[in-house]
């Protein structure tokens, strides 16, 4: 499968471009690169990459302004591979419609697992657009019925908590910002649906999870949001 994914990688600094593309093509992945946004923008329009790489710190414009500007026709996963590790520059970046966060200095085993994960979802997102009912493990969710199963029960859940689980599921692998939520849950993001979505979401793995101390399926990144992990 690893040869049929086209990667795209969006990085200035020479060195780390080098390390990104002979790790990839080890991995037998087929890589494209760009050194700055304007490159980034014509190789997504002109080549379809599957996956793309993008640092934030470009010379001619801003990271951020390039995913917006990607998210406004594609849905290809991008993973941000950065070295601002504050998280509101995380927040900022996944807010605007990037799947993953990886901070510079990384390692290549880790690179290589992020993009495991982005490739599971891409796998999954052809997957839930042919058919109604979502597997994931043990979690089972029938969309045309509007239900849930766990292990073969069916699930008793909340509205709330039922649209919860079938947003983080139909964006498996992807880091969801607290923002990004409650803007599709609610239908805006005050201070007191932040809290109200711990409630639910502490409430919705109680019913999936088999242990909540070691969650499996619902991944929390503190002070940024929630993941579904795949099985």
């Amino acid at each position: 499968m690893n040869s049929k994914i086209k990667i795209l990688i969006v990085e200035d600094d020479p060195q780390i471009r080098k390390l990104m593309v002979t790790s990839l093509t080890a991995q037998k992945y087929d890589c494209i690169t760009a050194v700055n946004g304007e490159e980034a923008l014509l190789s997504v329009t002109s080549q379809n990459p599957d996956i793309c790489l993008l640092d934030l710190g470009l010379p001619d414009m801003d990271g951020v302004e390039i995913i917006k500007t990607i998210r406004g026709w594609s849905n290809m996963p991008i993973i941000v591979v950065s070295a601002r590790c504050e998280d509101t520059d995380k927040i900022g970046a996944l807010d605007a419609g990037a799947d993953d966060y990886l901070t510079k200095p990384f390692s290549v085993e880790e690179l290589m697992a992020r993009i495991r994960v982005a490739i599971r979802r891409l796998s999954a997102y052809a997957q839930s657009e042919t058919e109604s009912v979502f597997t994931n493990g043990n979690l089972t969710i029938d969309y045309a019925a509007g239900c849930a199963f766990f292990a073969g029960n069916e699930l008793s859940l909340t509205p709330i908590e039922y649209k919860l689980l079938c947003l983080l599921a139909q964006n498996v692998g992807k880091v969801l910002t607290h923002t990004f939520i409650t803007d599709k849950i609610w239908g805006n993001s005050l201070d007191s649906d932040v809290a109200s979505l711990r409630v639910f979401m502490a409430s919705l793995r109680k019913k999936i999870e088999v242990d909540t101390a070691h969650p499996k399926y619902i991944q929390t990144h503190v002070g940024i949001g929630y993941r579904m992990i795949r099985q």
